[in-house]
């Protein structure tokens, strides 16, 4: 019977993921939501006449900017929504798009790889009940966000940001939270691990950026083969064209049924890509602690190497249209100016070079808290079995991922400063943007240190690293433009960091900064030492 009803018993397995992921889903919604209100009231209270909108508008068009946060709309006339828009739709959908996967992940693969859904299976569902469900709950948490987003945009009653111009900006947000909960979808039945469902995943989200960019920067036909460009033509607040949001939601459909169908076809625990065969011998390399660890990141730490040359290359290659753009433009040099003799393009660097450091942060985190898992997985007490200290797997792990953070950083800034230096007419050589980088390793550390001192002392909340991660990064992306009180931008790392070549180089910040990420790493690992394994 269940043969021929392979959606058996939907309805229930969708209650049941309700019930088990409402207040992760809930935390998310209301955190994209109070964002997005504050960031609208903020902006409309700051630029309050057209003159500052139009002034901001100037700094804003230009090759870099583009790259960094799309193309906007409404640039003759900037009103509140053009605005509004233009700062927020692209990094919102990124956002969406990475709760989306996560999601997504959780209930298919995830759960697949931990047993769960055997488990499930043994009971009288369908076959591809779960899999219908987890499609649902990603429809249904895409649609709560476009609908709060539109009421509650709409009831800030802020001149140009209307209902028709909310609903646009919502759905828009919907739809790459759908598009690319499907794609998770697909990956998960492409990869035989949830590690690699996830990392195919943010593959083609990290590419789907980088076309864009691309595009925006230059040749624009480019930004349509990604789905945040086709997104981006929704033009939200200006002209709310809704048939961007159609196409994706079709593409979205498509990549579903298609997953599906795969679905029904692979067993349980497999995946539709062979792995590698492995060799019959383990290397000497490989039975050491470090080895060991590296064996496990191999496949992640390669694709974000691909991944940081991509970017940097992208970026750098949009400098030379930069210095063009600001050399012509005299309305731009006069809104910022070019104090203590630094360049114009110069101060956009070091926004670009802020980014790449957060960027580079990520990976870094995940190597950390590969650690996390396996203990979460009860595999750290079959290597904590044998003859070896917990500081011993503990250091490594933390050395491991300082090593990444250089290596990635280094990948990325290589990469711009090569592409940089090649299409710019100035004095910056590729030194100095290398340097220029590499300042906020020490930053970076600190994130990495919080991470370890909470995982090393109570063995959760590790995650709070992220969110720290992603504070840093709005008060780099946001921190100037809404006006944050200085108090508030210290409370990141990146803050400190001098912002090279901007700035004159100051040393003892990030000696600062290296003594604090140091000390917390070493109060995590003497935690690590004293506290039950898998315990937590």
């Amino acid at each position: 019977m269940m043969s021929r009803q392979p959606f058996y018993q939907v309805g229930k397995l969708l209650r049941f993921y309700i019930k088990r992921e409402y207040v992760k889903l809930f935390t998310w919604l209301t955190g994209l939501v109070v964002t997005t209100v504050a960031v609208a009231l903020a902006l409309s209270g700051i630029y309050q006449s057209d003159q500052e909108r139009q002034m901001m508008a100037e700094t804003m068009e230009n090759p870099a900017m583009k790259a960094l946060i799309g193309r906007g709309f409404g640039i003759d006339h900037y009103t509140n929504g053009a605005m509004f828009s233009h700062e927020m739709l692209l990094m919102t959908m990124i956002v969406v798009a990475v709760m989306s996967i996560l999601l997504v992940n959780r209930l298919t693969r995830q759960d697949e790889e931990s047993q769960q859904l055997e488990l499930l299976l043994a009971l009288p569902i369908g076959r591809l009940a779960p899999s219908l469900s987890a499609i649902a709950l990603l429809v249904i948490t895409n649609v709560l966000l476009a609908i709060t987003t539109t009421v509650s945009l709409t009831l800030l009653q802020i001149e140009s940001i209307n209902f028709l111009g909310s609903l646009s900006y919502g759905l828009a947000l919907a739809s790459s939270g759908i598009f690319f909960g499907a794609v998770t979808l697909l990956t998960a039945q492409l990869s035989n691990n949830q590690r690699g469902a996830m990392m195919l995943s943010y593959l083609v989200l990290g590419m789907s950026y980088i076309v864009r960019a691309v595009g925006d920067a230059g040749d624009l036909w480019l930004s349509f083969l990604s789905p945040l460009g086709i997104l981006q033509e929704t033009q939200a607040f200006v002209n709310n064209y809704f048939w961007p949001q159609l196409i994706i939601l079709i593409f979205s459909t498509v990549i579903m049924v298609f997953s599906m169908r795969l679905r029904e076809k692979r067993d349980l625990g497999s995946g539709l890509l062979a792995d590698k065969k492995g060799k019959n011998k383990a290397s000497g390399f490989l039975k050491t602690t470090p080895g060991f660890i590296l064996s496990l990141q191999k496949v992640p730490l390669l694709s974000w190497a691909v991944a940081m040359l991509l970017i940097g290359l992208s970026y750098g290659s949009v400098l030379g249209d930069l210095e063009l753009f600001l050399t012509e433009n005299e309305i731009i040099q006069q809104i910022i100016g070019s104090a203590n003799d630094v360049s114009l393009t110069e101060q956009f660097i070091a926004i670009i070079l802020k980014v790449m450091a957060i960027i580079s942060t990520i990976p870094m985190l995940m190597v950390f808290h590969r650690l996390k898992s396996e203990e979460a997985k009860g595999r750290l007490d079959h290597l904590l079995a044998r003859p070896i200290s917990r500081v011993r797997v503990y250091s490594w792990y933390v050395i491991i991922s300082l090593i990444s953070s250089i290596v990635l950083l280094s990948l990325g800034i290589f990469s711009l400063a090569g592409a940089g230096v090649y299409v710019l007419d100035t004095s910056i050589d590729f030194w100095t943007l290398v340097q220029a980088n590499l300042v906020y390793l020490p930053a970076m550390w600190v994130v990495l240190s919080i991470m370890a001192v909470l995982y090393g002392l109570i063995g959760k909340l590790e995650s709070l690293a992220w969110l720290y991660l992603l504070f840093s990064f709005m008060t780099i992306y946001l921190g100037d433009l809404l006006e944050f009180p200085d108090w508030l931008m210290a409370v990141s790392p990146f803050y400190w960091v001098p912002e090279l070549p901007v700035e004159v180089f100051n040393v003892w910040p990030l000696i600062t900064l290296t003594v604090i990420a140091g000390g917390l790493i070493t109060l995590g690992s003497l935690g690590f030492i004293v506290r039950d394994v898998g315990q937590s």
